[in-house]
């Protein structure tokens, strides 16, 4: 099985507590990418500048990302700066420079328009229905992602997409803004009324919550305990690459599937948050996944 990301590839600059890199690899589709790439085969769609560094086209395929839906235009690659206090949670925002992401119409290839499964990461949802609308076989699971901004200025478009997909996944603040009520699990049922059958709401080093409306259950899900966390970018698309991958590997929705893969999520994003950009991702191997999973589950009896 296979997954097609249609996102942001980015060069981010951040500053946290314990240090700060300038120009550093980012990007929704970049962390979504690399993470899944553990699990199944990634195809990826995103727009970049000739500045782009070609070092990091090669890591993406060393990773067997397949890269040809990668767009290389005229101008400046999308960058964003932001500082992390010693609240990790939530990162301030310095500088953003749209540059080619302006203008980005994701493309799709005709290689990838029959995906099995499919994840919209955090993009205009305008974009992400005109990447459904090219997709010519309903794939097996769709997920996507928002932000708080495009709930804010384009929420009847993120409400049509939100029809067409099988999941969403959301941090607690836009799971709020969203289904505007306080509780995360009338939160999670409203959101779930406007099309999704499942929900996920990521709530940081609290974890995670999953709602299934077909069964009107939830389950909850710890994050993995660390000692030190050095930079949360990306960690929310890491955990969807986890979850997409593993879904992906095992070419199965039922609850048992997605409560392994939002395991694996969750590790693969404590490792993420371990090193600077994709420092970690870029020397993580299947046996510290494994060994993490095994004591997740040691801990907390999953």
């Amino acid at each position: 099985m296979s997954i097609l990301v249609v996102g942001s590839v980015a060069l981010d600059t951040v500053k946290t507590p314990f240090g700060e890199r300038d120009n550093a690899l980012g990007g929704s589709a970049t962390y979504f990418s690399t993470s899944a790439s553990y699990f199944t085969e990634v195809k990826l769609v995103g727009v970049v500048g000739q500045d782009f560094p070609k070092e990091h086209v090669a890591f993406l395929q060393s990773k067997k990302v397949d890269t040809s839906g990668l767009e290389i235009t005229d101008g400046e690659t999308f960058r964003w700066s932001g500082k992390y206090e010693f609240d990790m949670n939530e990162a301030k925002t310095l500088d953003t420079q749209l540059n080619v992401f302006e203008s980005f119409q994701p493309k799709i290839p005709e290689t990838h328009k029959k995906p099995d499964y499919l994840f919209l990461a955090n993009i205009n949802p305008e974009l992400q229905l005109e990447v459904l609308n090219q997709i010519e076989e309903r794939p097996k699971f769709v997920a996507c992602d928002t932000m708080n901004l495009w709930i804010d200025i384009k929420k009847p478009a993120l409400l049509d997409l939100l029809k067409g997909v099988d999941c969403i996944i959301l941090n607690d603040g836009e799971a709020r803004m969203l289904a505007d009520v306080s509780s995360l699990i009338k939160a999670a049922k409203e959101i779930s009324s406007f099309g999704p059958s499942h929900v996920i709401i990521k709530k940081g080093e609290h974890g995670a919550i999953y709602y299934e409306k077909a069964t009107g259950s939830f389950f909850m899900i710890p994050a993995y305990p660390l000692e030190e966390v050095f930079d949360p970018t990306g960690a929310g698309d890491t955990f969807a690459g986890g979850f997409m991958g593993y879904i992906s590997s095992q070419d199965s929705t039922d609850r048992e599937t997605i409560k392994q893969a939002m395991i694996r999520g969750t590790v693969m994003a404590s490792f993420n948050v371990e090193e600077f950009s994709l420092d970690r991702l870029a020397t993580l191997t299947h046996e510290e996944i494994d060994q993490r999973v095994g004591l997740f589950k040691e801990i907390f009896r999953s």
